[in-house]
């Protein structure tokens, strides 16, 4: 796989931090899904349970009902889908409606994720994350932010070799705004291409975040994705191979201008 990879973000959910209602129904997540996906989406990421600060779980059968529909149609559309969901039954029934990848915040720590994916034989991201949602901005703290991802990040590649899953199948996300303040997401995105050095793609999610909103003093919508395209743009001149974003188009146009780059067909995550 060659270039940056844009993932565009569907969340049929009702509470997400971002965009919480906009795509609930079915239908609204589908056609949301195929615009990304017409916009320049390589990936369309489809989540069901909200995963913003002070977020509750949900149970898998409440996140199958919101995602499965969603998936099934977008996959059968040509449309490249990867499932947000840590749940590994959710794993499972999405890898089995036509998801090509795996993208879980804890990084598969759930009791049956890792033993889930390495019979799936999909790529999978790891994310890091300190505490859960319900806890993780109750003061996250840090003795060195830097070296405590990679560390985080580096046993999550072993346990996932331990567990029969092959390397060329794992992409790796800090988690912007998972358990950090706004100066250690600062700190974050000006160390991410130390990342890199683990041998893995490497992912980030700065889209609409609460600390790219503080960095402009303004509440338009467009301005912050723009903002946040550009912050993405330095990710991937730190040698970031995927970004995920809310808005696919203004990212796209801001990757294209500086690479000249088309979508490149996701066959393996390397």
């Amino acid at each position: 796989m060659n270039g940056p990879q844009i993932m565009g973000v569907v969340n049929v959910t009702p509470d997400s931090f971002s965009d919480g209602g906009e795509a609930a129904s079915h239908l609204a997540a589908i056609r949301h899904g195929r615009r990304l996906a017409a916009e320049g989406a390589d990936i369309v990421d489809v989540g069901g349970e909200s995963t913003r600060p002070g977020a509750e779980p949900i149970t898998p059968e409440v996140e199958l009902a919101r995602v499965l529909p969603v998936i099934d149609t977008l996959a059968k559309d040509g449309i490249r889908v990867s499932v947000d969901t840590s749940n590994p039954e959710v794993m499972e029934a999405a890898v089995g409606a036509g998801a090509c990848m795996i993208n879980d915040i804890y990084a598969l720590r759930k009791p049956g994720a890792l033993a889930a994916v390495a019979h799936l034989d999909v790529p999978v991201c790891l994310m890091h994350m300190q505490g859960t949602p319900a806890t993780m901005q109750d003061a996250p703290f840090y003795q060195d932010i830097g070296r405590e991802i990679r560390a985080f990040l580096q046993s999550r590649i072993h346990a996932c070799g331990r567990a029969g899953i092959d390397g060329e199948r794992i992409v790796i996300d800090p988690g912007f705004g998972f358990g950090k303040t706004r100066q250690h997401n600062h700190i974050l995105l000006s160390k991410v291409g130390w990342l890199t050095e683990l041998g893995v793609p490497v992912l980030i999610g700065v889209s609409r975040k609460g600390f790219v909103r503080s960095l402009i003093q303004v509440k338009s919508r467009q301005a912050l994705d723009e903002t946040s395209a550009l912050l993405a743009l330095m990710a991937v001149e730190q040698g970031v191979r995927f970004v995920r974003v809310h808005n696919v188009e203004v990212t796209r146009k801001l990757l294209n201008q500086a690479y000249g780059l088309a979508p490149p067909a996701l066959s393996s995550v390397n």
